[in-house]
């Protein structure tokens, strides 16, 4: 790519990067974070009055681009498009299935669904419109609380990410653009996507990537901080949480100056390992039977009324559940999926779209679910079935749910010692690998899609993001700057459209094989079209960027 279009500094303190993007991204975050610290009732107002707008206004908005995104990755799946190779097409992946499923986990979810699993369903469980009335803590109750959680953490939510990280693979390795937001608007905007339009593209995911981390790590500190007072009865306090977002963010910008096949991979391999054990503890400790007959039951609860979930528009203008709920999840969907789709571009060249879409959108949803139900289904039995106290304790603090339930599930403090120690150390090294591959997405946009950004922007974002959750803990701003990060994923839902739209277009524009056929084809050994007269062999050259 020319380094005249990317108008990358070529010496100086901001050495290949774009100016407008190295200035302007410091500039945005600064002025948030002082607006929300300076003022902060009135922009707590102003984002609220916003999300409200949101929630009441433009539900069916968010609810319809979520389920078309669905609809469209499943059609990814089975269109003759499947076999195109994001990159050349002598390409190969150049992780693991096992470490690249760990990576885009870990930046995408993990410490989300560890802060959840159990708050979310028992929340569901006292109470949502899909409750008859008088149904509340009932075994009926507990089976709608499993079956919307899982579909809050579900396929919906991954088939946004493929889409978002599918757009930008395919135009930064198979049509030679820079990794960012701005080259997915290829098709529409041509050679103007190096200006003011690509400009506003890239800065708004770096706006939504920063806050969105920042407030999750200032979020997750407080649960680290419980955590670490239920095991060695250190004080609750905003100190001892400042204290963890630094030590997180030294060992993030470590991790990620050593680079993405060493820091972020092994980070990220280590948590499923630990995510695998926490998991089997829980089946075993806990209400095994119950446990498993469950996870049975919500695998098939869920798909039967994924569809019908995905399309339900709450029809009372009163109630406030689904904005609370689900518009606010997709809308977090949305605001991260900048930072995880960017990501999750840059670890998957080389696979095919098939395999790219299959893989975020299926195996992450069924990890979910086995999550949420082995920690949300226990937290349940011990409600129907035992002697209670985890709704008690999410109430309270929603922070305790996790450690509540672990001490509730056996009397055998060894057992309860040991599990609470390693999901204490799995919130530090999901935060780590969250907050690293946030460091390494911001990098590559503020160079323009440089793949491994110098050093010294690596250490001055890590740092910079650690800063930004201290400072917003401090003043009391994080839940205003969260809902700034949800407000942020409107007008960033237009970009993903146009985005989407591009990959599309792109695509009919590809020259695929003259005997390609459909996946249907492939299973019934039949093809749907006669065949063919022979034809020379064709050479399939991607096309160049000037001609997307």
């Amino acid at each position: 790519m020319n380094n005249n279009k990317l108008m990358l500094r070529d010496s100086g303190l901001l050495l290949r990067t774009n100016p407008v993007m190295a200035l302007g991204s410091g500039l945005l975050v600064l002025a948030f974070v002082l607006f929300t610290v300076v003022v902060p009732d009135y922009a707590n107002s102003v984002y609220s009055s916003i999300k409200n707008f949101i929630a009441t206004d433009l539900a069916w908005y968010y609810i319809g681009f979520m389920s078309l995104a669905l609809l469209l990755s499943v059609w990814l799946v089975f269109s003759r498009y499947g076999d195109i190779r994001l990159g050349k097409d002598d390409d190969r992946p150049e992780f693991s299935n096992f470490s690249w499923f760990s990576m885009l986990f870990g930046a995408g979810i993990g410490i989300g669904i560890l802060f959840w699993s159990i708050a979310e369903p028992v929340y569901h469980f006292q109470g949502t419109p899909l409750i008859g009335a008088g149904q509340e803590k009932t075994v009926e109750a507990a089976q709608v609380a499993m079956r919307v959680a899982i579909f809050h953490w579900g396929l919906h939510g991954w088939a946004l990410f493929s889409l978002a990280g599918l757009a930008l693979a395919y135009f930064a390795y198979r049509k030679g653009l820079p990794l960012s937001i701005r080259s997915s608007l290829y098709p529409i905007f041509g050679d103007r996507i190096y200006g003011p339009i690509g400009h506003v593209a890239d800065l708004l995911a770096v706006f939504g990537t920063v806050f969105g981390i920042a407030t999750s790590l200032g979020l997750g500190a407080q649960q680290m901080n419980a955590g670490l007072n239920y095991l060695m009865g250190v004080e609750v306090s905003v100190t001892t949480q400042v204290i963890l977002i630094a030590i997180i963010s030294v060992i993030s910008t470590i991790s990620v100056m050593s680079g993405l096949h060493k820091g972020i991979r092994l980070l990220s391999e280590i948590n499923m390992k630990l995510t695998m054990v926490i998991l089997g503890l829980f089946v075993v400790v806990g209400p095994t039977a119950y446990v498993l007959g469950a996870l049975v039951t919500n695998l098939g609860d869920y798909l039967v009324h994924a569809v019908e979930l995905g399309f339900w528009v709450d029809p009372d203008p009163k109630s406030q559940w689904q904005g609370w709920w689900t518009v606010f999840y997709w809308g977090w969907w949305i605001a991260w999926a900048p930072f995880c789709g960017i990501f999750i571009a840059r670890i998957s060249k080389g696979r095919t779209i098939r395999e790219f879409v299959l893989g975020v959108l299926v195996a992450p949803t069924l990890l979910a679910a086995i999550w949420i139900t082995i920690f949300g289904n226990t937290a349940m039995y011990l409600e129907l079935f035992g002697n209670g106290g985890v709704v008690e304790a999410v109430n309270k603090d929603t922070t305790m749910a996790l450690f509540a339930t672990i001490e509730l599930m056996t009397e055998n403090q060894a057992m309860v010692i040991l599990m609470a120690c390693i999901c204490t150390v799995m919130l530090v090294t999901y935060f780590v690998t969250s907050s690293d591959s946030a460091t390494l997405v911001i990098c590559t946009l503020i160079s323009m899609g440089e793949p491994n950004p110098l050093p010294r922007y690596r250490v001055f974002w890590g740092m910079a993001i650690g800063a930004v959750a201290a400072v917003l803990l401090v003043a009391g701003g994080l839940k205003a700057l969260q809902t700034a990060s949800i407000v942020a994923a409107l007008p960033f839902s237009f970009i993903l459209i146009m985005a989407i739209y591009g990959l599309l277009a792109s695509l009919r524009a590809e020259v695929l094989p003259q005997r390609a056929i459909s996946p249907f084809a492939r299973l019934t050994g039949k093809s749907a079209d006669p065949e063919p007269e022979p034809e020379p062999e064709v050479s399939v050259v991607a096309p160049a960027p000037g001609n997307i």
